[in-house]
């Protein structure tokens, strides 16, 4: 089974890394073999798996002009059975080379094709736009998931995604499915944001997963130690949530698996528990 899942939203700060990252992370510790592409400028996917970002390393950017092959820029991050395709400012200026080339909506595809096979799963970090790195990613996945704050403005713009979605899949991926929408940073406490939940299941129905990823500040905290909230805090209400939400996905793609301890995927040492 191999299957590619973009993470996209283009309004930002809606948890759309937090949940690639950690969901990644859980589907590795039930035992699948992950790949993390960071697809956004900002790189933070890369930094959130505890790999260091240097000023001469091969990244995403240097795949999609075609310098290098994907093969060659694929690195082991510190958790066993998830690999990353890391990314950094160097990506900002790639939406320029595209326009120039052809065929430049597939350029991404091309090159997945070549090692999907390798993966159980291959999960897309996309950047907060709908430009040609996104298209690219949308060209290449079975299917999207959509992260969503559960905030006032949580529905706006999400019309031109699915209407970029439509289109990618009228003329360039004929297959391509919305896998789900993930409700996150809730807080229960707020009847609006009780109201905007409610709006967001009426508008997608089933699509949305029943599990809901709520603020907390360990899931905050977690990046700047360069861990996936597993590692960091599995017990947190963060941790927990990822965690039922890791099961939730495999049971939605008729898969399963069996949670390792941590210390059975983690290759350096944990002192945060």
């Amino acid at each position: 089974m191999s299957k590619i899942v973009a993470f996209t939203n283009q309004k930002g700060g809606v948890g759309k890394t937090t949940t690639c990252v950690n969901l990644a992370t859980y589907l590795s510790a039930y035992g699948k073999k992950v790949l993390l592409v960071d697809m956004d400028p900002q790189g933070n996917a890369t930094t959130g798996v505890g790999y260091e970002k240097t000023p001469d390393m091969l990244t995403f950017y240097d795949v999609i002009t075609g310098e290098y092959k994907i093969d060659d820029i694929i690195k082991e991050t510190s958790i066993k059975g998830l690999d990353l395709v890391p990314s950094n400012v160097d990506l900002a200026g790639a939406e320029v080379d595209l326009v120039q080339m052809e065929g430049r909506e597939k350029v991404l595809k091309t090159q997945l094709d070549s090692i999907k096979d390798k993966y159980d799963y291959i999960f897309m970090d996309c950047p907060p736009s709908l430009g040609l790195i996104t298209v690219n990613a949308l060209t290449a996945t079975n299917s999207v998931i959509i992260p969503i704050q559960c905030e006032f403005y949580a529905l706006e713009g999400l019309s031109q995604l699915m209407n970029t979605v439509r289109l990618v899949k009228q003329y360039y991926n004929p297959t391509i499915e919305i896998e789900g929408v993930i409700l996150t940073m809730k807080d229960s406490r707020s009847n609006l944001v009780n109201q905007v939940a409610d709006e967001i299941k009426k508008f997608f129905g089933k699509l949305v997963y029943e599990t809901v990823i709520p603020r907390n500040v360990r899931l905050a905290e977690a990046p700047s130690h360069g861990l996936p909230i597993y590692l960091y805090d599995s017990r947190s209400t963060g941790g927990i949530a990822y965690n039922n939400l890791a099961r939730e996905f495999l049971r939605r793609n008729k898969d399963s698996g069996v949670l390792k301890d941590k210390r059975q995927i983690f290759k350096g040492e944990l002192n945060n528990e």
